[in-house]
């Protein structure tokens, strides 16, 4: 497995972390509501399996809305998009908690999600410009681990917080902090001119290269297992392993550090090593989901086993996210769109099977089955993508694509692989 890229050295800009930070916000917002789900229901008077909608509502706006967004705001100035995208994800918090209507509730978060696929969108494209081919994959782990860090720290916080404050507490928080990241993407973005030579049939031009859709479905399959399985953790964790319900939140801290120090493992290695590094981690994800089944019965062992599922699970994500990028050759905001969509898909369908799995006679054990399925498919994708040889340069699909922030320093044009 031939190296994709030289290795990843020195600073990162510190326009990553500025978008790091923003993505720690949007992950926050998208995990927090399984822990308010019983608040929310109470509040605005549905069953909690019904409030459960507003997690099934963020993740189809998600998958629809980011690259209806990408595509939308392709000629904007990419500053503009971001600040944009943080006011409309600020201004939904705040019609959210000024509402007692489910309905109102339920159409603000897909807005919200909207904003979020438009912010990663851009956001992504914009790190592996400014990073650099040869610190691309860091770049997006950087930005993801604002994503992971969100389960260390954004989410059992905001749950707890919504215990004693009710669900609209965290949602204030979220709207007030999303205000303030606007005026930092303002001020610490570059100022860019609009993107008039982006073509909108350059960016659909993109989707020809095959082995982006092979990218896409690792990363549908292996966040669908790790999902899967996390989505009915507390159950598991309860019921099966024997542990309190009020240590459940410092558990699912224990799965964010694994996230976030898998998103960091990802991101080191994930340029020298693509195919060696996610071929790793989803074999070792889905023997850690297997594990799980017969060792859930033991608190400690359950502990331990969330915690590296979350590691080798998410080592994976950066570097997929990475070479979907790179396969879309000059055209990569519709790309970094997908990439979300399909994290997304993963989410949605991972969970729904899960539900249905915990449901059947598998019971509690049947989420990580699934999760184990799930991850062990992911084997495929990337196999093909070992064989088909990830060091190949991608063909150029937009020439004449105006960066964000300065060219590559390797930028050079691509031969055809075809």
């Amino acid at each position: 497995m031939s190296p994709a890229a030289g290795p990843a050295t020195g600073k990162l800009p510190f326009v990553i972390w500025v978008l790091a930070a923003g993505t720690f916000l949007m992950g926050t917002t998208e995990f927090v509501i399984a822990g308010l789900l019983p608040e929310i229901a109470g509040d605005l008077g549905v069953s909690v399996s019904h409030a459960g909608l507003l997690i099934t509502a963020f993740a189809v706006g998600m998958i629809i809305g980011g690259p209806t967004m990408a595509l939308a705001t392709l000629r904007l100035p990419q500053r503009r998009t971001l600040v944009l995208a943080l006011a409309v994800f600020a201004l939904g918090h705040v019609a959210a908690v000024l509402s007692s209507s489910f309905a109102v509730v339920l159409a603000a978060r897909v807005v919200t999600a909207l904003a979020t696929g438009a912010f990663w969108a851009v956001g992504f494209g914009l790190a592996t410009t400014a990073a650099g081919r040869g610190n691309s994959t860091r770049a997006v782990g950087v930005m993801m681990g604002g994503l992971t860090l969100a389960n260390v720290v954004g989410v059992p916080i905001g749950s707890f917080v919504g215990q004693y404050t009710g669900w609209r507490g965290p949602f204030w928080a979220l709207a007030a902090l999303a205000a303030l990241a606007t005026v930092s993407v303002g001020r610490f973005i570059p100022r860019t001119e609009q993107r008039g030579q982006v073509s909108v049939r350059a960016e659909v031009r993109a989707l020809r290269q095959g082995r982006l859709w092979l990218a896409l479905a690792a990363a549908v399959l292996i966040m669908g297992g790790v999902l899967a399985t996390y989505t009915y953790i507390t159950p598991l964790l309860t019921d099966r392993a024997g542990i309190a319900t009020g240590a459940v939140p410092l558990v699912l801290t224990a799965f964010g550090i694994g996230a976030l120090g898998g998103t960091a493992i990802g991101g080191r290695l994930g340029d020298r090593f693509p195919m060696a590094t996610t071929i790793t981690a989803a074999a070792a994800t889905a023997v850690t989901l297997l594990v799980l089944i017969p060792l859930s019965t033991s608190p400690v062992a359950a502990v331990v086993l969330v915690f590296l599922m979350a590691l080798t699970g998410f080592t994976v994500n950066p570097v997929v996210t990475s070479l979907a990028v790179r396969y879309a050759g000059d055209a990569p905001t519709l790309t970094s769109a997908l990439t979300t969509s399909a994290y997304n898909t993963g989410i949605a369908a991972g969970s729904a099977i899960a539900g249905r799995a915990l449901s059947s006679s598998l019971g509690l054990t049947g989420p990580a089955l699934v999760g184990a399925v799930s991850a062990a498919l992911t084997l495929l994708p990337l196999i093909v993508l070992a064989l088909s040889g990830t060091a190949r340069p991608a063909r150029i699909v937009a020439a004449q694509h105006t960066h964000a922030a300065g060219p590559c320093k390797d930028e050079t044009p691509a031969m055809n692989t075809h």
